[in-house]
């Protein structure tokens, strides 16, 4: 697992690291303290980005934009020191799958990418509170959200070349023929955990929400 890491302070950076390596042997991690180093290093074989609103060279949201253009199918967390429902919001809205404040707990943080990494989405309760009805959790809890998945038209060999990297293509094949993730990873020699971060990607591609609705979709667009 490669996770791309955008933050300025070193002491941040390595409490981040030394907490992500709680999700699995052998992640490894890339850092960017600028902008610039984040476009240069970022690549699609990226698992996760974790970036920080404010990193030098960072206008507004316009690095998060950049690298959603860039690498669609890697999924982005922001870290940020503001608190504001508004400013979360308008990362979500920018596809962001989660907004991490920076006075949260090392094992919120963690939790919340487990949950981005299969698949879901990260509302801070603060964000939930703000909106109509008051949706808080119950004080103390985290807001561990899943994905909803969203009215689209059914994707196309050539929408999913462009979204997908070539090894979550290799998944997507192997899922189309119903084997289980461990067979997957032995085949491509990748790790079980790596393979679920890949379904993740997929199961965006295909606006599908689990499994079984991924191998169905697979499967037609195989026949097609």
């Amino acid at each position: 697992m490669r996770i791309l890491i955008a933050e300025d302070h070193r002491l941040v950076i390595e409490a981040m690291k030394a907490k992500l390596a709680e999700l699995q042997e052998g992640v490894t991690f890339v850092v960017a303290t600028t902008a610039a180093e984040l476009f240069s290093l970022a690549t699609d074989d990226i698992d996760l980005a974790l970036i920080d609103l404010n990193i030098p060279g960072a206008e507004q949201y316009g690095h998060i934009d950049e690298l959603r253009r860039r690498h669609p199918a890697v999924p982005v967390i922001v870290v940020s020191g503001y608190e504001d429902p508004a400013m979360m919001r308008a990362v979500l809205d920018r596809g962001a799958l989660g907004f991490i404040p920076k006075a949260y707990s090392p094992d919120v943080m963690l939790s919340a990418v487990r949950l981005v990494l299969a698949g879901g989405v990260y509302v801070p309760p603060m964000m939930l509170s703000a909106l109509p009805g008051g949706l808080a959790p119950h004080a103390g809890t985290e807001a561990l959200v899943r994905a909803a998945p969203t009215p689209a038209a059914a994707p196309t060999l050539e929408h999913l070349r462009n979204v997908l990297t070539e090894r979550q293509v290799e998944v997507l094949q192997l899922l189309s023929q119903g084997k289980p993730n461990k067979l997957i990873g032995r085949s491509l020699g990748i790790s079980e955990g790596t393979v679920k971060i890949h379904l993740a990607a997929i199961f965006r591609a295909l606006n599908v929400r689990n499994r079984t609705e991924a191998v169905v979709a697979a499967q037609s667009l195989t026949e097609a």
